[in-house]
């Protein structure tokens, strides 16, 4: 009986205190979906008016040289690509309403295993699908004039090196810090349940 007592006196003086309480875990998990819905869908939303800006600045300015057409047609595949990829992610969060810690985990590593593959193959096949867009579609603008030329395409080129060597990377790092904090938290409380 004397260890009855013990046991029930240490599980009264255990600390609880770091762990994260039922309801944290409820208000993380929608605040992460919805956090994810909002920005995806303004994201789509910006592509599609990007796009129609794409085909209006087409139709009232109708290119001379082939290269603009080109440059064009390259940077508005590569906004539809990060359109579909963003509208193909949405169905998953959409279905993520209602789920036990177990279930957001597994969610949680898969948006871990989709983010690595958009780091690694389709955000590198857009962004040098863009900036190939990007530099042809100027060519037209400033062909005539060599320190226009000079001008433009440094400043693209620096602004697309600035773009794949840092900000992807540091967006890629923010983001995989917040996923890991968002799973180690829910572990803890699967194994304080446990």
């Amino acid at each position: 009986m004397d260890n009855l007592n013990e046991l029930k006196a240490i599980w009264k003086t255990a600390k609880t205190d770091t762990l994260p309480i039922s309801r944290e875990m409820l208000r993380l998990v929608k605040r992460y979906r919805n956090k994810k819905l909002r920005n995806k869908l303004r994201l789509i939303a910006g592509c599609f008016l990007l796009i129609i800006f794409f085909v209006c600045a087409w139709f009232y300015n109708r290119p001379h040289f082939i290269s603009t057409s080109i440059g064009m047609l390259m940077t508005t595949g590569a906004v539809i690509i990060l359109a579909i990829t963003n509208i193909r992610s949405i169905g998953r969060f959409i279905k993520l309403n209602d789920c036990s810690n177990k279930d957001f985990i597994s969610f949680l590593e898969q948006t871990r295993r989709n983010q690595l593959f958009y780091h690694q193959k389709t955000q590198v096949f857009g962004i040098l699908l863009a900036s190939a867009g990007f530099l042809l579609y100027i060519f037209e603008f400033v062909y005539q004039s060599i320190l226009l030329s000079v001008i433009f395409y440094t400043s693209g080129i620096t602004y697309i090196a600035f773009v794949w060597f840092y900000l992807r990377l540091v967006k890629y790092k923010k983001q995989t810090a917040e996923l890991n904090n968002i799973i180690e938290k829910l572990e803890r409380m699967s194994y304080q349940i446990l």
